[in-house]
């Protein structure tokens, strides 16, 4: 028994709903039929996997960042830029990755010295973030709406080659995902996560640097978010100030049907990573068994209805027979 419980866990339900979901897709579309193309086909949404894991940090303690979707726009349009300006494009990247870096720390900085809701603040700075990169384009870009082109193939090649069947993208994110679980679930860091996301104050008064923990945890999410904009830039082989706008709310949803809870104090990065090719393949299957895009979101938002329902229920059931085994060890202490 003890060793089915280890399995019964949202992860592993998780899992085997993607191998149902790809059994299922396999079955009516050739696309799912070819390991190679539909790996090749999951660079479509690495960005959004580069910023829900360090996301997951954030939810963790009781916040949230909506400035994501903004930071990759404001790295794609400065990594073009800088590279237009006479930088090697690996430098340019370098620095429009510390830009990124330098918006989480502000998000953090705002965040753990002001008594503003985290929504609020992130909300006002995804359009400060975003009215920057707009700046940026329209004085620097003679035309916003095609961006920088003529990137270096030296540099698209990052999101259009492999290594064997796997793509570069997909390593760069599993490197991250073990990363990030090292972090949170063997390190102190990790621990003081947890334990803001349950009570702040009990981890202030534990001694615990709560302002620099939940600093650098919206800096990693920013951070993330500007990998995903660099991603995004060598995808389309261009940068643009509008990249990633549509990233915010897979990337939330992601988060929450990973297993995170949106109040903090739980959750996990595996949870995520599944949960997003999860999305990622159900919105690629139903678009190439002939459903349009609106129905497509329909039908994923019925689902993620489906599933955090079934969440809570799978957390009470979890609950109700942890509260009959503590009552049967009571019972039998007190026979004793």
């Amino acid at each position: 028994m003890r060793i089915l419980r280890k399995f019964v866990s949202w992860e592993w339900m998780l899992i085997g709903f993607l191998i149902i979901e790809m059994l299922f897709f396999r079955s009516v579309s050739r696309v799912f039929s070819n390991l190679e193309n539909l790996l090749y086909s999951s660079n479509d949404f690495a960005h959004i996997m580069l910023a829900a894991l360090p996301l997951t940090l954030v939810i963790i303690t009781g916040g949230i960042d909506i400035s994501i979707a903004s930071v990759m726009g404001l790295t794609s349009i400065v990594l073009g830029v800088t590279w237009q300006a006479g930088l090697d494009i690996f430098v340019a990247m370098v620095v429009a990755l510390m830009v990124g870096v330098l918006c989480g720390l502000l998000n953090g900085i705002l965040v753990t010295n002001t008594d503003i809701n985290p929504l609020i603040i992130t909300l006002g700075t995804n359009f400060l973030f975003a009215g920057i990169a707009t700046g940026v384009s329209r004085t620097f870009v003679a035309s916003s709406y095609e961006g920088i082109s003529g990137i270096p193939s030296k540099f698209t090649r990052l999101s259009h080659e492999a290594v064997g069947i796997l793509p570069y993208p997909m390593i760069l994110i599993i490197i991250l995902m073990l990363i990030y679980s090292i972090f949170l679930h063997k390190t102190r860091f990790g621990r003081t996560l947890y334990l803001i996301g349950t009570n702040s104050q009990a981890a202030y008064f534990s001694g615990l640097n709560v302002k620099l923990i939940t600093t650098i945890a919206y800096m990693l999410t920013s951070l993330g978010a500007a990998m995903g904009g660099v991603m995004l830039s060598s995808y389309f082989t261009s940068a643009r100030a509008d990249l990633g706008s549509e990233a915010l709310l897979p990337s939330i949803t992601a988060v929450v049907l990973g297993g995170t809870s949106i109040l903090g104090g739980s959750g996990t990065v595996f949870g995520t990573f599944i949960a997003v090719i999860i999305l990622g393949y159900l919105k690629q299957g139903l678009l190439s068994v002939g459903v349009t895009n609106d129905v497509s979101q329909v039908v994923i938002g019925g689902l993620l209805i489906t599933v955090l329902v079934a969440k809570n229920l799978f957390i009470f059931i979890n609950q109700v027979q942890s509260t009959r085994r503590a009552l049967r060890a009571s019972e039998l202490s007190e026979r004793r």
